[in-house]
């Protein structure tokens, strides 16, 4: 587990980028409040975009300067990310970032073949706790 401050997300956001290379799938876990916003927030910085990151729950997807996609499945689940005809958008080469991926979504990305990385983040105190994960 990496534990960070908000001060400290950029340094782990870019070995994050480091190790998925220019592009990828991570799914984003974590209770209400927990930061995966935040986390998105901090990786499209990174990457050295300006845009205005706000978590997409009622339109489902933000796209940013055609380099990163920034889907929250909170609102409709993985049935209505499925439904909306998103789940072809992950063959594209960008970044795709995924709130409130689920065991379901898990299972039917690795079924399709999809490589991906999932990030569980936990509240401690006034710092996150990070568990990174890779599909094999």
């Amino acid at each position: 587990m990496k534990i960070c401050s908000i001060e400290e997300l950029s340094g782990f956001v870019k070995e994050i980028i480091d190790e998925i290379g220019s592009g990828g799938i991570i799914l984003l876990k974590g209770d209400l409040a927990s930061g995966k916003t935040t986390f998105v927030k901090k990786f499209v910085e990174k990457l050295g975009l300006h845009v205005d990151v706000s978590s997409p729950t009622f339109s489902i997807m933000n796209e940013y300067e055609n380099i990163v996609c920034h889907y929250d499945i909170y609102q409709n689940g993985v049935e209505g990310f499925l439904q909306s005809g998103l789940l072809e958008k992950l063959d594209e080469p960008k970044y795709h970032l995924i709130e409130w991926a689920d065991d379901r979504l898990e299972d039917i990305l690795k079924k399709m073949g999809f490589d991906y990385m999932k990030i569980e983040i936990q509240t401690i105190d006034n710092k996150r706790g990070y568990i990174c994960t890779r599909s094999k």
